[in-house]
Formats: structure tokens, C-alpha cells, sequence
């Protein structure tokens, strides 16, 4: 299979290049140039926001059997992409989001829930959810239904995450101390390691899948208390979980989310729509999904292999409890 991967230097679309490499694939990495790309593939650089950013790919005779896209902003961005290698590539996967179902989704929403009103192949960047929906459009417009593949991500973690949240909980773990644990902690969570999402994006390329895929582990995969009793035995610190009732976190005007990444209250909105979605479909068509200690034991040994600071996207918010806000709420 001969690959493109638009981007390919961090997180996911790290995870899909070197899945394709430890498959025989041969991969083209189209990127800015700002990080290097894993050993292996061949480079073509370009900045897609430019008004001459696709001047590489254009300029090249290459083919390719598909193209993954990971692009996250202005729609036009993708629909640019999309048109330009329409006739050159075989099948288009758009790694997209869950964000793109209407506010809120019930709980068990699937592929077939109504998505966002107001989004566009054509629009500059807006909001996640209508950005993310864009792009499916774009991908839609170009290479049609069955020449495209939708993969719906929703929580992500794992190895080169560049957002700062299981990082976070693993750095709070190694420096110690009462830790404010939110509960219950039997919280089912629904999140999908990356490496696991990129195996399981190309083997649905190898056997020819199209349409709209939610591709996140079974709801209660893991459960919170699971996630941080993991953190704690990996990073070695003198940690001390303190579980908290959802009420009293909520009361002290903790954010959900961002100051506790992962978590969010159960009975909420926000926690159907990040812990309850039916992911039947991709199980069927071949998700398996890693053991979470797994998850945790190999972001912490990527972690300390690159001096322990984690990569930050510029575009997405620092996440995180200050210390004295933890303390305050502990008693301390």
C-alpha cells in the first residue's frame, strides 16, 4: 500500500506513519518541516494555510492507494486537499471527532445521530465541531461516499500526545502528595489509545471500508479510579488519591476537562457525549483496544525518553489543576 500521510510528525498522525511502516507500506509524509518525521518515509514539504502550500504535492507525479488527513481548522484547508488529489489517490480517511454530533448527543449516540447544523467544505476556521464536519464535507465533495473514510475519534491518548492530558496526571503523579482524585471511582470512561486508532484506521483501509466510523474504545474500557492507580504505579512518586465527590469539585468552580483532564461529571451532557458512544460498528469491523495500564506505562516511558515535557499544540488549551487550588479543595 503506498501512503499519504498529510502531516505525520506528532500524535495521531505519528502513531498512523509508523503503523504503515511496521506493515511494509510505503509512506509519503507531506508536512511544514517543523519536526522531524519517524525514519523511513519520504518527505515533501508544504504549508497547507499558504496560498502556495500544496505547490509539492501538485508538482509531484506520485500515486497513492490513500491519503490520511488529520487537519483540525478551516474546512477549506481539507477541500483544497481533497480536490487536488482526488484523481491521483484511491481512498480518503478523515480522522475526525465525535464534536461532530449535534449538542448534546444522547447517550449510545451513533454514526447515524444527527450531526451539526451550519458547517461548510468552503468556510474558514469557526468552531471545532463545524470545523471537523467541514472537513468531512470537503472529503465527501472530492472522492464521494465510497471512496471516503470518516474515522470519528473522541478521547485520545497515549504515546506523543502533544495535548497535555494524560501527561499531566502522570506528571501530578510523580511529584507526589494528596492528589485530588475526581469520583466516582467507578467512572467508565471511553477513550481510544492512539496506536490502537491507527491500526485499526489502516486495517479498514486494507479491507475497504467507507462511511462514518466512531472509533473509541466500549464505554467502561476503563474506569477512572483504573486510569489513575495506573499513573500512580508508573511514575513512581509518593501519591496519595484523594477521591472527591463530583459535588464538591463542581462547588469549588473546578473546570471539568481542563483543570481535570479526562474527567467529566457523571449525568452530565458533557459526559454522554465524551464517555457513551456506541461504538459497535468499528468493534465489529476490528477495534481492539489495549489494557489501559498499557496506555499509561508506555506515555510515561515516551515521557521520560524525551526529559519529561510533554509537546503543547499552540491551538489547544493548557490543562491542569494549580497546586493551590488542589490543596484549598483537599483541605490543605
Amino acid at each position: 500500500m503506498r501512503l499519504l500521510m498529510l502531516g505525520g510528525t506528532e500524535f495521531v498522525g505519528r502513531a498512523v506513519v509508523e503503523a504503515a511502516l511496521a506493515r511494509g507500506w510505503d509512506v509519503t509524509v507531506f508536512h511544514r518541516g517543523r519536526h522531524e518525521p519517524p525514519a523511513g518515509v519520504r518527505s515533501l514539504h508544504g504549508d497547507r494555510t499558504a496560498p502556495d502550500g500544496l505547490a509539492a504535492l501538485a508538482g509531484s507525479e506520485e500515486e497513492w492507494d490513500v491519503v490520511v488527513d488529520t487537519w483540525s481548522a478551516a474546512p477549506r484547508v481539507v477541500r483544497d486537499s481533497a480536490r487536488l488529489l482526488a484523481d491521483r489517490t484511491r481512498r480518503y480517511v478523515y480522522v475526525s471527532s465525535c464534536s461532530v454530533y449535534a449538542w448534546p448527543p444522547a447517550a449510545g449516540y451513533d454514526e447515524d445521530s444527527p450531526v451539526v447544523e451550519g458547517a461548510s467544505a468552503d468556510a474558514e476556521q469557526t468552531d471545532y465541531a463545524r470545523d471537523k464536519r467541514g472537513g468531512e464535507l470537503a472529503v465527501l465533495e472530492a472522492f464521494g461516499a465510497e471512496r471516503a473514510l470518516l474515522v470519528r475519534a473522541g478521547l485520545i491518548l497515549g504515546p506523543y500526545e502533544n495535548i497535555g492530558r494524560l501527561p499531566w496526571w502522570l506528571d501530578r503523579m510523580a511529584r507526589g502528595g494528596p492528589v485530588l482524585a475526581p469520583g466516582p471511582r467507578e467512572l467508565p470512561l471511553q477513550y481510544v489509545d492512539v496506536r490502537d486508532l491507527a491500526e485499526w484506521t489502516l486495517g479498514a483501509v486494507e479491507a475497504g471500508a467507507d462511511g462514518a466510523y466512531n472509533v473509541i474504545s466500549p464505554s467502561g474500557h476503563a474506569t477512572m479510579g483504573a486510569l489513575l492507580d495506573a499513573c500512580v504505579q508508573v511514575a513512581g512518586g509518593p501519591a496519595e488519591l484523594r477521591w472527591t465527590d463530583p459535588e464538591v469539585i463542581l462547588a469549588a468552580g473546578i473546570e471539568p476537562w481542563i483543570q481535570l483532564p479526562v474527567w467529566v461529571p457523571p449525568g452530565s451532557e458533557s459526559y454522554d457525549a465524551m464517555h457513551r458512544a456506541d461504538v459497535s460498528r468499528a468493534v465489529r469491523d476490528g477495534l481492539r483496544c489495549r489494557p489501559v495500564a498499557e496506555t499509561v506505562a508506555d506515555t510515561w516511558s515516551w515521557l521520560q525518553g524525551i526529559g519529561g515535557i510533554a509537546p503543547q499544540r499552540p491551538d489547544r488549551p493548557v490543562v491542569g489543576l494549580d497546586p493551590s487550588v488542589e490543596a484549598k479543595v483537599l483541605g490543605g
